[in-house]
C-alpha cells in the first residue's frame, strides 16, 4: 500500500472480509506518515511512523486530521477506522519535536488543538488498538468514538513522568471514561493499564486477539457505514453532548434530534421495511 493513496473495493454494501477485488485512487495526496484506504464504504487510516512507534508529531496529526476530514467529506463512507502498527498504535507526542519549546511557542502553536478538529468528525470514527496507546496515543484513542483493543495493547498517560501533564484532552476524556478514581491513578502516577483492565474500566468496548483486532473492527465498522448516514450521525451527536450538557438539557437536545428524523426519508423507509418484516434500503436521505 502506497503512502498517501488511498485504495477502494466497492463503495457500497457491506465490508466482506478476505476478499479480493479491483482498487482505484480516489486521491493525490502524498501522505508522509499516516497510509489511507477505503474498503468499501470504510475509511481505513493507518498511522505509519515505525522508526518513531508512531509517536505524533505535528506533521503526523495535521495529516490524521486532513485524512480525518476527507473522509469525512465523502459521501460513499459511512464509518472510518484508525489503526497503528503491530507495535504501536501511537506511542505518545513526539517529545524530541516539543522538548525544547518555551511556553509563548506552544500558546502559539495552540498545542492539542488539532483534537478539535477530529471531535467535529461527523462520521463515525472507530480506534484499533495494538500495542502502545501512551500520552498522545491514549488521548487520540479516547477521542474516537468506539475503541477496540488487541491483547497486547498498553494504555497510559505518563506525562507527569515527564514533567508536564497531559494536554491533549487526556484529563477529561479519562475521567468521563473510567471515572475519578482511576483517572487520578492513571494520570497522577504515570502507570500503564493493560487491554484487559481497558476493557473492565470501561476505556475499551472489547478486546480481541491480535491477529482478529482489525479485521473484527472493520466488520463492525462496515455495520455501522451500511446504515442511514444521517441517523448514525445524529445518534453521535446526542450522545457525545451527554459530555457537555446535564441531563435535562441532554434530553432535550436527544428529544429534538429525535423529532429531526421525522424529516427524513430514511426514517419512512427503516420504519415502514420493520412493519413489513424486509431489509431497508437506506437512501441516506
Amino acid at each position: 500500500m502506497q503512502l498517501g493513496s488511498r485504495s477502494a473495493f466497492s463503495t457500497l454494501g457491506g465490508l466482506v472480509l478476505g476478499r479480493t477485488a479491483p482498487r482505484r485512487q480516489l486521491s493525490a495526496s502524498a501522505y508522509q506518515n499516516i497510509q489511507t484506504e477505503v474498503r468499501d464504504a470504510v475509511g481505513l487510516l493507518s498511522i505509519h511512523r515505525p522508526a518513531a512507534l508512531n509517536a505524533l508529531n505535528e506533521e503526523t496529526t495535521g495529516e490524521i486530521v486532513a485524512a480525518l476530514q476527507e473522509f469525512d467529506r465523502d459521501r460513499t463512507i459511512g464509518a472510518i477506522v484508525l489503526t497503528g502498527s503491530d507495535r504501536a498504535f501511537a506511542a505518545g507526542a513526539d517529545i524530541k519535536e516539543m522538548a525544547n519549546r518555551n511556553f509563548a511557542q506552544v500558546q502559539r502553536r495552540n498545542l492539542g488543538a488539532f483534537m478539535d478538529h477530529i471531535a467535529a468528525v461527523r462520521t463515525p470514527l472507530i480506534a484499533a488498538v495494538r500495542g502502545y496507546a501512551l500520552g498522545g496515543g491514549c488521548e487520540l484513542a479516547m477521542a474516537c468514538d468506539i475503541a477496540y483493543a488487541a491483547e497486547d495493547a498498553q494504555f497510559g498517560q505518563p506525562e507527569v513522568q515527564i514533567g508536564t501533564i497531559p494536554g491533549w484532552g487526556g484529563t477529561q476524556r479519562l475521567l468521563r471514561a473510567i471515572g475519578k478514581a482511576r483517572a487520578m491513578d492513571m494520570i497522577l502516577t504515570g502507570r500503564r493499564i493493560s487491554a484487559a483492565e481497558a476493557e473492565r474500566w470501561g476505556l475499551v468496548a472489547a478486546v480481541y486477539p491480535s491477529e482478529q483486532l482489525l479485521p473484527q473492527t472493520l466488520e463492525t465498522a462496515a455495520k455501522i457505514a451500511a446504515l442511514s448516514q444521517p441517523v448514525v450521525q445524529m445518534a453521535k451527536a446526542a450522545v457525545n453532548a451527554a459530555q457537555s450538557l446535564g441531563l435535562a438539557d441532554g434530553v432535550r437536545y436527544e428529544r429534538a434530534l429525535f423529532q429531526a428524523t421525522f424529516a427524513l426519508q430514511d426514517q419512512k423507509e427503516g420504519m415502514n421495511a420493520f412493519v413489513d418484516k424486509r431489509e431497508a434500503e437506506w437512501t441516506n436521505g
